[in-house]
C-alpha cells in the first residue's frame, strides 16, 4: 500500500543491477581464496591445521578492519562521493596483494615464507574490506523504496548463483583441473589468479558506473552534512538497535555454514570422492542454474510484496528442508549413481531437483540479508537521526566475520580428524564412512544448523513491512522539514 507522505529515493533498474556487481567482484576474490589452502600446503610448506588456523586468524583480522573502514566511509564526503573511492582503492589493493601472495611466496627462503604470507594476506584483507563495505553501505543511497530494495537481492542472488554454481565449478573443476592433470600446480594457480583479477576488474568498473549518479549528498539520509561520529556510536548501535542485533545472529550463522560448505576441499570430498566424479560439480551447476534462478526470482518477488523479514523466514525454512532431504538421499541412496549418463535414476533426479530448490531459495535469502542491512541503516536514522550506513554495514560484517572465521578451522579440524593432517582430501581418495559423514556434515549439516539459528533470531527482528513504512514516513517528514 502506497503512502503519499513518503518521498522515495528510487533508482533505475540498471543502477541497481550494475551496483550489485560490486558484491560479485569481491566474491571473485573470495572464490580465489577458496584455493589458497592448496597453494599454502602444496608450495609454501604449511601444514593443514596451521594454514586453517592462519586463515581463521586472518578472517578475524578482516572483521576488525570493518569498523574502521565503515567509520571512514561515513566521514567521507568529497568530489568522488562517499563510496566510489573505496571501490577503486579496494580493488587495487586486492590485485597487488594477490599477485604477491601467489607469485612470490613460494620463491622465498622457507624461514620467511610464513611471515611474508601473513603480511600480504593482511594487506589483501584491507583491500577486500574497502570494497565489500560499499556493497552493504551503498544500498542505503541507491534506493529506499521497499519495493525496489529486494531487486538488489534478485540481481545479486542471480550473479552469485552464476558464479558459485555455474562459472566456478565449470572453470575450475571442468576446465582447469583436467587441463593440469587434476593437480593444483603453479601453472594452474597462475591462470586462476589472472583470470579472476580480469573478471573482477570488469565487474568493479560496472559497479562504479551503477552507483555514480547516486553517490551524492542529497541521497545520504536526511541530506545533511555528515554528523559527528565516534567509535562510541558502535556501542550504542550494538546495545539499542535490535534490528541489527538479530540480523547479525541470523546472517553470521548462515555465513559460517555457507563458508564451510563452499570450501574447495569440501567440494572435492562430495563430488570427487563420495560421488566419484569431480566434474559433476560443473555439470550439475549448468543443469541446475535455470531452475534455481527461477526459484530465486520467485522468492525475491515474494519479499517485495510481503517484506524482507517474511522473505528471510520463508527462505530459511525452504533451504533447511531441501538440504536435509539431500542428506537422506545421499545416505540411503547410492551417490555413485548420480551421473548425467544416468539422468533418470532416482538418485540423479532427486539430487538435481533438491539441489535446484536449495540453491535457489538460499540464494534469495542471501540477497535479502544484504537488503536488510540497508533497512537497519534506515532504522538507525529513524532512531537517532544519524545517517551511518558505513558503520551499520561494517558493524554487521565485523561480527559476521568473527563468527564465520571459524569456517576454515572447522574444515581443517574435521578433515584432520579423519586422518588428513598434512594435506586436504584429493580426487581419487577412498570413500570411507568417516569421509562420508565428515563431508555431509560440512556440506549439508552446517548449513542446516545455520538456518535453524536464523529462524530463531528472526522471531525477534522488528523490521516488518509495516514498520519499514512507518520508518520511511518519519525520515521523509524530517527531510522535508529541514528543507
Amino acid at each position: 500500500m502506497k503512502n503519499e507522505n513518503i518521498v522515495y529515493n528510487r533508482a533505475k533498474l540498471w543502477q541497481i543491477g550494475l551496483f550489485s556487481l560490486n558484491n560479485t567482484a569481491t566474491n571473485i576474490f573470495l572464490a580465489l581464496m577458496f584455493y589458497v589452502g592448496y597453494y599454502a600446503t602444496g608450495f609454501v610448506g604449511l601444514a593443514t591445521v596451521l594454514i586453517s588456523n592462519i586463515l581463521t586468524s586472518m578472517r578475524i583480522f578482516d572483521g576488525i578492519t570493518d569498523p574502521l573502514i565503515g567509520y571512514l566511509i561515513d566521514r567521507t564526503e568529497g568530489k568522488l562521493g562517499k563510496f566510489r573511492p573505496y571501490i577503486v582503492t579496494g580493488y587495487i589493493i586486492m590485485v597487488i596483494s594477490t599477485i604477491l601472495l601467489f607469485k612470490v611466496t613460494h620463491t622465498l627462503p622457507e624461514n620467511i615464507r610464513l611471515l611474508f604470507f601473513l603480511i600480504i594476506y593482511a594487506i589483501y584483507i584491507i583491500g577486500y574490506t574497502c570494497q565489500t563495505a560499499v556493497t552493504k553501505a551503498g544500498q542505503a543511497c541507491i534506493t529506499n523504496d521497499p519495493k525496489q530494495r529486494p531487486l538488489f537481492g534478485a540481481f545479486d542472488g542471480t550473479f552469485t548463483l552464476l558464479l558459485f554454481s555455474c562459472f566456478l565449478p565449470v572453470y575450475v573443476n571442468g576446465y582447469l583441473l583436467p587441463k593440469y592433470g587434476n593437480e593444483f600446480s603453479l601453472l594452474l594457480f597462475n591462470e586462476l589468479l589472472f583470470t579472476f583479477i580480469a573478471i573482477s576488474g570488469v565487474l568493479t568498473i560496472l559497479s562504479f558506473i551503477g552507483i555514480y549518479q547516486k553517490d551524492r549528498k542529497e541521497f545520504f539520509g536526511l541530506g545533511e552534512k555528515n554528523a559527528k561520529l565516534g567509535f562510541s556510536d558502535y556501542i550504542d548501535i550494538i546495545i539499542h538497535n535490535r534490528a541489527i542485533q538479530m540480523l547479525i545472529i541470523a546472517a553470521s550463522t548462515d555465513k559460517i555454514a555457507s563458508s564451510t560448505a563452499s570450501n574447495a576441499a569440501v567440494g572435492i570430498m562430495i563430488y570427487g570422492i563420495i560421488m566419484g566424479d569431480n566434474t559433476l560439480q560443473a555439470k550439475l551447476g549448468l543443469i541446475t542454474i535455470i531452475p534455481a534462478f527461477l526459484l530465486l526470482q520467485f522468492f525475491v518477488q515474494y519479499a517485495r510484496k510481503l517484506g524482507i523479514k517474511k522473505g528471510l523466514v520463508v527462505t530459511a525454512w525452504g533451504s533447511m528442508i531441501s538440504f536435509s532431504l539431500i542428506f537422506f538421499l545421499l545416505k540411503f541412496g547410492d551417490p555413485t549413481k548420480i551421473r548425467l549418463s544416468n539422468l533418470f535414476s532416482f538418485e540423479t533426479l532427486g539430487f538435481i531437483i533438491l539441489w535446484c530448490i536449495g540453491r535457489g531459495i538460499s540464494g534469495a535469502g542471501g540477497g535479502l540479508t544484504i537488503n536488510a542491512i540497508a533497512d537497519c541503516a534506515d532504522y538507525e536514522t529513524y532512531r537517532t537521526g544519524k545517517y551511518i550506513p558505513g558503520m551499520m554495514g561494517t558493524l554487521f560484517s565485523f561480527v559476521d566475520k568473527l563468527i564465520s572465521s571459524m569456517a576454515t578451522t572447522i574444515v581443517g579440524l574435521v578433515v584432520a580428524g579423519i586422518g588428513y593432517t598434512k594435506g586436504f582430501p584429493k580426487i581419487g581418495d577412498p570413500n570411507t564412512p568417516q569421509m562420508f559423514y565428515a563431508a555431509t556434515f560440512l556440506f549439508l549439516g552446517m548449513p542446516v544448523l545455520g538456518w535453524i539459528a536464523s529462524i530463531i533470531a528472526l522471531k525477534f527482528y522488528p523490521l516488518s513491512a509495516e514498520k519499514m513504512e512507518e520508518i520511511q514516513v518519519h525520515i521523509s517528514s524530517l527531510k522535508n522539514s529541514s528543507q
